[in-house]
């Protein structure tokens, strides 16, 4: 094994510098990882969030173990395998009430030193927790939907959605289009997407919408009542963080439903509600962060049936060596859902 790998390094929002780290070391209980492709998160774009810089890009990657340490016995050398980049322990308050990742203890716990590198370590809680060889049916492409689309699975579990009800989301970038793909499993009825791109919003309509809205165009109101026999959603998912957005969301819900936010605001950033209406609507208003052991192999064995449309949702490839040409892309955010990095080179065969 060689000392050094390439990285695709964080240091600010423009600026992404492809950079020589050292790989690794593995320890006792430990695998070292062959990073086959890695998805780019839009929460990566989100400078507030970063708690430390520089820092390689990527969490969301599928590997194949090359190297593991002393007492590993479930994993071998060659499994090609998913490892959640943060997972959660069993023995604490949150945890034992179901709050997995708000225990600091998951935060804690992270890849070394990324996804977009040629290597990465994953550590023994890894291993125990939430890492999982991937069979031949899931390919590396749909693999890297795994951590992103488990979070949506997550989310999904706090909407109180009914069969039958008709679900709204607001925003139809990649995750949008995962709560759009994945809210029929929870007995979703109708389901309508907004945005604001009309190319967003044809995505959507291919990942199972029923309707879609652009409030750039009509009245969102309106156009959700015209769809929906004269009422409003049951449960709506806002992913665009804004606080107009989340306004908009609002407005949305039927009284008795549902507001589930999808994504957070800056920190100090307020979003005020009328305390009346707050009171006599009756609006449920959910939030879940991240994703646990329990949704990544719920998700899994979803994808591993062939009810999901992962690989569809991968609209670009890149080359580690282009890594700063990707991340431009997803801080765009325009035509593209899923942007994924290839480490050892783009694979002949793959599409775009």
């Amino acid at each position: 094994m060689k000392d050094m790998m390439t990285a695709a390094v964080y240091h600010a929002l423009d600026d992404i510098r492809i950079e020589q780290w050292p790989v690794p070391k593995v320890g006792a209980g430990e695998v070292l990882v062959k990073t086959l492709a890695c998805g780019l998160c839009g929460g990566e774009t989100m400078a507030w969030y970063k708690k430390a810089e520089p820092k390689v890009l990527g969490h969301e990657p599928v590997g194949e173990i090359v190297e593991i340490g002393a007492g590993v016995t479930d994993f071998s050398v060659g499994d090609r395998i998913f490892v959640n980049h943060h997972v959660g322990r069993i023995n604490s308050h949150l945890s034992r009430r179901g709050h997995f990742t708000r225990d600091p203890f998951y935060s804690s716990m992270r890849i070394d030193p990324g996804g977009v590198c040629e290597y990465f370590r994953a550590l023994p809680q890894h291993l125990a927790m939430d890492t999982h060889k991937l069979p031949e049916s899931i390919s590396n492409e749909a693999a890297v939907t795994i951590e992103p689309w488990s979070c949506v699975l997550s989310g999904l579990k706090v909407c109180h959605i009914q069969p039958g009800d008709t679900i709204a989301v607001v925003g139809a970038g990649f995750m949008g289009q995962g709560f759009v793909h994945l809210a029929p499993f929870f007995g979703a009825g109708k389901v309508i997407a907004l945005d604001f791109s009309d190319w967003r919003l044809q995505k959507a309509r291919e990942f199972g919408a029923t309707h879609t809205i652009n409030p750039k165009s009509e009245d969102a109101v309106e156009a959700l009542r015209e769809a929906n026999n004269g009422r409003l959603a049951d449960t709506v998912i806002v992913i665009a963080p804004f606080p107009e957005a989340w306004d908009q969301a609002l407005k949305l819900v039927e009284v008795g439903g549902c507001l589930h936010l999808g994504a957070p605001l800056a920190p100090g950033v307020d979003w005020v509600r009328d305390g009346n209406a707050a009171y006599f609507d009756q609006i449920t208003v959910t939030s879940r962060y991240s994703s646990d052991h329990t949704d990544t192999y719920s998700y899994i064995r979803l994808l591993e049936s062939g009810r999901i449309d992962a690989d569809k949702a991968v609209t670009h490839r890149f080359d580690i060596a282009d890594s700063a040409e990707a991340f431009r892309m997803l801080v765009e955010a325009e035509q593209s859902l899923k942007i994924a990095v290839y480490p050892h080179g783009i694979p002949e065969g793959s599409a775009g």
